[in-house]
């Protein structure tokens, strides 16, 4: 059997964090078992689905490095892969429910149903949607409007097992009938996802333990329509905050793209995710695709929420800043600081400024958009800011002595920069602290920059002196 896993988001923008490791658990078990991941849009609701965000859906998915085996701009023998592509396909299922009469038409209103749920809610029965014959055909030459639902058996118990939680079973005495076409004609997400799994041939349903509930409903409808191979289901644990909470847009960043634009690299991102709710053991904190591939079980899935944490996220973060391509590093930073209003960083000789300054940079970084600040006193005249400014003020004199004698300063090196400062902070018995910062301060606009003497190498000797006389 081949493994056949999928993930199925909904294009209503950047991909939730949850979503995005949902992916991964599937594509890492699908790359692991050498099978297919298949990645199928959920975009039936139109409200919700433009072109912006399915196109925002397939970037977050590429930037993530998550390939797709089947799917949109790849294809395969089982699409279309967008659910709104696929309606005629739904409309035949459904009308295979009614005519084997595991499913009805429901022509009651809003109203109607409302009245009936209340009426079922206290006699603690299950609700009852069905209209007579006499009606259902009165309704019909009218033309009323009509759902399409489902016949839920009620002396039945869907027991199913789960690769994460065990064996699950649900008693189906008080579960209502439910909908699985509109009136409209565009079918729910109880329908596309069963059939489509079907059809699809998935074998393995992996996400998470919030769509659990969805389940027997799901197993019910694959029963009426004769899909007797039922896939294998692991639903995962829920990412929370560190408070327990659900994570959600009231919490902060919680797309995909949201970490992408704070300066996270998808490998960091990747690896945080893969370990949140998964481990290879108490110690591995850092884990590559190929290792994570390689190890990938769901064996080793938890069955306790796991809680995002920000700061460990920055530390992994860090580590691949540390470690990255130099070329791959310095794309990121480009990037980054093209959207942060420095153009100029595009361009050859802005790559060669930054991976000249980039070796000074990352020992200390957790987050690529701690770049552009660090970085905008060497594309463009800079002025200032408040503390550098006060730091500046009365020290004119001393600023003309420094640009004296960075003026003999030859070869225009770093060490050669940080001796001729450092006799003179000795000549004139100042400490480094009080020797340097004005200079930081003239040169980056800033008191927090790169290592000095460096920084003065990389800005060139005539752009250096040219500030320090401005300053003094």
């Amino acid at each position: 059997m081949t493994v056949r896993t999928r993930i199925e988001p909904a294009p209503s923008g950047s991909i939730h964090v949850g979503n995005a490791r949902t992916a991964l658990f599937s594509w890492a078990f699908a790359r692991h078992h050498g099978g297919k991941f298949i990645l199928r849009v959920a975009d039936t609701d139109a409200k919700r689905v433009n072109e912006e965000n399915y196109q925002a859906v397939l970037e977050d998915f590429r930037w993530l490095g998550l390939d797709w085996d089947e799917g949109p701009e790849v294809g395969g023998a089982r699409g279309p892969y967008r659910q709104s592509e696929r309606f005629d396909i739904y409309r035949e299922y459904a009308g295979k429910l009614l005519e084997r009469g595991s499913a009805y038409h429901c022509y009651l209103t809003d109203d109607e149903i409302d009245v009936e749920r209340k009426s079922a809610d206290s006699a603690k029965r299950p609700p009852n949607f069905r209209s007579t014959e006499a009606d259902e055909k009165r309704y019909a030459d009218e033309g009323r409007p009509f759902t399409v639902r489902v016949i839920v058996p009620r002396d039945r118990t869907i027991t199913f097992h789960d690769e994460v939680l065990g064996d699950i079973s649900t008693d189906m005495g008080r579960t209502p009938d439910f909908v699985i076409m509109r009136s409209d004609g565009t079918p729910t997400y109880m329908l596309a996802v069963t059939v489509d799994d079907a059809l699809m041939e998935i074998t393995h349903i992996i996400r998470g333990n919030d769509l659990m509930a969805s389940t027997p409903r799901q197993l019910l409808i694959r029963e009426a329509l004769g899909f007797t191979e039922a896939p294998v289901f692991a639903h995962l644990p829920m990412i929370v905050t560190e408070d327990g909470k659900p994570l959600s847009k009231r919490w902060g960043d919680v797309s995909v793209r949201s970490y992408r634009e704070s300066g996270f690299l998808a490998d960091a991102l990747v690896n945080y995710l893969a370990l949140l709710g998964w481990s290879l053991d108490d110690k591995t904190n850092i884990i590559s695709r190929d290792e994570l591939v390689k190890n990938f079980s769901l064996e080793r899935v938890g069955k306790n929420p796991a809680a995002f944490d920000v700061d460990k996220l920055e530390w992994v973060n860090g580590h691949y800043i540390r470690t990255s391509d130099p070329k791959d590093l310095i794309e990121a930073m480009v990037d980054v600081c093209v959207r942060h209003g420095i153009p100029a960083a595009d361009g050859d000789e802005g790559r060669r400024i930054l991976a000249e300054i980039a070796p000074l940079l990352t020992e200390r970084m957790k987050r690529l958009t701690e770049t552009p600040s660090m970085v905008r006193f060497l594309f463009e005249d800079v002025t200032p800011d408040e503390k550098a400014a006060a730091t500046i003020e009365g020290q004119g004199d001393y600023l003309a002595v420094v640009a004296g004698t960075l003026e003999g300063v030859e070869p225009w090196t770093g060490p050669a920069i940080e001796a001729a400062l450092r006799a003179l902070a000795e000549a004139r018995e100042m400490k480094p602290k009080k020797a340097f910062q004005p200079i930081r301060a003239a040169v980056t606009g800033t008191l927090v920059s790169p290592p000095l003497f460096e920084s003065l190498e990389i800005l060139g000797k005539e752009r250096t002196l040219e500030r320090i006389r401005r300053a003094a």
